[in-house]
């Protein structure tokens, strides 16, 4: 069985660092400059888009395999926010009648 490329399921990937050279070879050859990128940037993606879909704060730190929750919130930009205080999310409730 072949791929689409061409390659056999049996030709070996080739390894990460070298994907990433490549990468950073075509990023030097464009005209638009990326920023510098690091593996925290990737992670921190990662939890943010967590938290803009509402993922519970538990499952996040499972996912980011934080031992302290407190380590996990710090990434909650708006945590500060009272919209999402749950005093006010009880009172809508209540308010709203339903």
């Amino acid at each position: 069985m072949t791929e689409p490329a061409g390659r056999s399921c049996s030709t070996p990937v080739e390894p990460e660092w070298h994907a990433a050279s490549r990468l950073r070879g075509l990023a030097a050859q464009s005209v638009a400059q990326l920023p510098r990128m690091h593996p925290h940037m990737l992670r921190y993606t990662f939890l943010i888009t967590m938290l803009d879909a509402v993922v519970d704060l538990r499952d996040m730190r499972i996912a980011a395999r934080h031992a302290d929750p407190r380590t996990t919130m710090r990434y909650d930009r708006a945590r500060n926010n009272l919209d999402r205080h749950p005093d006010y999310i009880l009172a809508a409730y209540i308010a709203s009648g339903t």
